[in-house]
């Protein structure tokens, strides 16, 4: 237990700069507090102490505004940074070395019962205000950037944004090792927004070469109703 909560303060100093003492994480941070609360919570859920369980998160949520189930699988190494309004359901997972900023929500979609919430894998960072719906995978060390809504599942190592969330950067091309505050980095470009501008160029070229046109058929145009008037001085 206290090997666990050492963890849990050592990846907070590697993630969160603010951070300048363990007395200051182990007193001022919302998200260890929920995560350590939670342990208890879990562990009297696999107990079939499910009132207790439950009436403990409840507890939990009302102390640092964190909300995770009881039933909820959390790795080792997670970090919930700033933690107000996330929400993490029944069936939900959370591999290790998990990253989750404030307003993340890893909710169901079907009223069934069984496997309703997602799986993170290792490694995975999600942005602030994040929604993933649904019991699907998110590969290892993807990224899902801030207010991306994901419905569906993402590969290991993606990078996904948008609402619904859409992949901007593959796995194959991410050779960065460092961690991405909020699942974003400076250098990142929208493949949409590229195409957008492409197409805005094209635009631009074809208004030019149907101006050109327009011009040249007006030239005809005046040559032909010159031709009259030509003959007629001839004749004249």
């Amino acid at each position: 237990m206290f090997r666990r909560m050492r963890e849990d303060i050592r990846c907070v100093f590697e993630r969160d700069p603010a951070a300048r003492s363990v007395w200051e994480v182990v007193t001022c941070y919302p998200g260890f507090h929920a995560l350590q609360l939670h342990r208890v919570s879990h562990t009297l859920w696999t107990w079939k102490l499910r009132w207790l369980a439950r009436f403990l998160s409840h507890v939990t949520r009302f102390l640092t505004g964190i909300e995770i189930h009881p039933g909820a699988v959390i790795g080792r190494r997670v970090f919930i940074d700033h933690g107000m309004g996330v929400v993490i359901g029944e069936t939900a997972e959370v591999g290790d070395d998990c990253t989750l900023y404030h307003g993340v929500t890893l909710g169901g979609v079907s009223w069934n019962q069984g496997k309703r919430h997602p799986t993170l894998g290792a490694g995975v960072v999600v942005g602030a205000g994040a929604k993933i719906l649904g019991p699907f995978i998110v590969g290892d060390r993807a990224k899902v950037g801030s207010n991306s809504v994901v419905v569906k599942p993402v590969p290991a190592g993606a990078t996904v944004v948008g609402i619904p969330a859409r992949i901007v950067e593959h796995g194959a091309e991410v050779a960065r090792a460092a961690f991405d505050a909020y699942a974003v980095s400076a250098d990142l470009d929208d493949p949409l927004n590229k195409a957008l501008i492409s197409l805005g160029s094209r635009t631009e070229d074809l208004d030019g070469r149907l101006a050109e046109i327009l011009r040249r058929l007006d030239g005809l145009e005046n040559d032909r109703n010159d031709e009259p008037r030509k003959v007629a001085s001839g004749r004249g």
